[in-house]
């Protein structure tokens, strides 16, 4: 019997072989490819040290269906035709809503999504497992902590003078999650990036269960009926239930209207005693910040192993020394890795929950992933 194979075949299959299977080509409903690093299914006690329990990490649980694999986006992604793909030397898309993200991946088809923030931190806790945190483009083109290692300059930082960011993947394998060519690449820096299935109101954390907002079209609007609070046992209740854990601040907000407005560190709580905004009519100013391995509960109050595994409380006091932003009140949508100012800061584990849905910049991206 004769086979006749198409281009994407033979483009799929040479990319398989180069990597030894651990990248692949994914085309959407367009026909049109993206680079994807393959993630096989793994338990949280595999990422976890000390966890009895025996069940998957919520980034491979989509519907209630544990899944084989996850495939996520090789390169912060770039857009073309209002659709998101994943391609190396590329200047990656910016000045991007967290609404246009999300609208960029699912219009791809059914298996295509933002990345979700269970997806993210999997990814994480695997980095800090296997005792490898990538550097990246986090001191104007350049590592912090390596400055010799650059990528190639797609966009200049005026205002600084220097380099800002830098094509995707143009970095050395130390820029990748395992540190090797086959990795997911500029997960610490380069631009911040938007993550589904997270946000804060006024405080509370809400998630949207396991990994479902990679179904197609999840509703991520303000009212939808998927965000679902977290009590100190783990368990998901209705937004609003007593008790459900929230990020407070250890002080309260002045009447100061800058940025230096800062409510000392963010706490993991029940209750919200310190909002940190102004009081004199200025409502998008106050925040604090603190090293996210220096996050702590209040007293009496509980992390479960679910906010661990979701990368949103630290699972020891080591965790590369990456930032954690905290607006406690509002909507607030999640950035992840940091960008090219940030320095030290920036990394697997760095989190901001500072911006309203709505926000857009020079520094702020996105990629997407696949699970069917």
């Amino acid at each position: 019997m004769a086979f006749t194979f198409s281009i994407k075949d033979t483009y799929r299959a040479a990319v398989e072989a180069a990597t030894g299977g651990k990248n692949t080509v994914l085309y959407d409903d367009k026909g049109n490819p993206s680079i994807m690093v393959v993630i096989p299914k793994f338990k949280i006690k595999d990422v976890i040290d000390g966890y009895a329990g025996d069940e998957y990490h919520p980034a491979f649980i989509k519907n209630g269906v544990v899944k084989d694999y996850i495939f996520i986006s090789k390169y912060q992604n770039i857009v073309y035709n209002s659709r998101a793909y994943s391609l190396p030397m590329q200047d990656p898309k910016t000045y991007v809503t967290f609404d246009q993200a999300l609208s960029y991946c699912y219009a791809k088809g059914d298996g295509w999504h933002l990345m979700t923030n269970a997806e993210w931190a999997a990814i994480a806790l695997w980095c800090k497992k296997n005792g490898f945190m990538p550097r990246g483009n986090n001191n104007y083109g350049s590592d912090i902590s390596a400055a010799h290692e650059k990528g190639k300059e797609t966009y200049f930082d005026s205002e600084a003078g220097k380099t800002g960011r830098v094509a995707t993947g143009s970095g050395p394998a130390s820029w990748a999650h395992d540190n090797t060519n086959e990795g997911i690449f500029d997960l610490n820096g380069n631009v911040w990036e938007w993550v589904a299935g997270l946000r804060l109101k006024n405080g509370e954390i809400q998630i949207i269960k396991d990994n479902d907002a990679a179904i197609l079209n999840a509703d991520h609007t303000d009212t939808s009926a998927l965000w679902k609070a977290i009590l100190q046992d783990g368990s998901l209740v209705a937004p609003g239930t007593a008790d459900t854990l929230k990020f407070d601040n250890t002080t309260a907000g002045s009447t100061n209207t800058t940025l230096a407005d800062i409510g000392g560190d963010p706490q993991l709580n029940k209750t919200i005693n310190n909002i940190m905004y102004t009081s004199g009519g200025q409502v998008d100013y106050g925040y604090s910040q603190c090293n996210f391995e220096s996050l702590t509960a209040a007293s009496g109050v509980t992390a479960p192993t679910l906010l661990k595994a979701l990368g949103l409380f630290p699972i020891d006091a080591s965790h590369g020394g990456d930032i954690f932003i905290v607006r406690n009140y509002g909507e607030r949508f999640p950035l992840r890795g940091a960008h090219w100012r940030s320095g030290a800061g920036a990394g697997v584990f760095a989190l901001c929950l500072f911006f309203p849905r709505s926000s857009a910049g020079s520094s702020l991206g996105f990629r997407s992933a696949y699970c069917l």
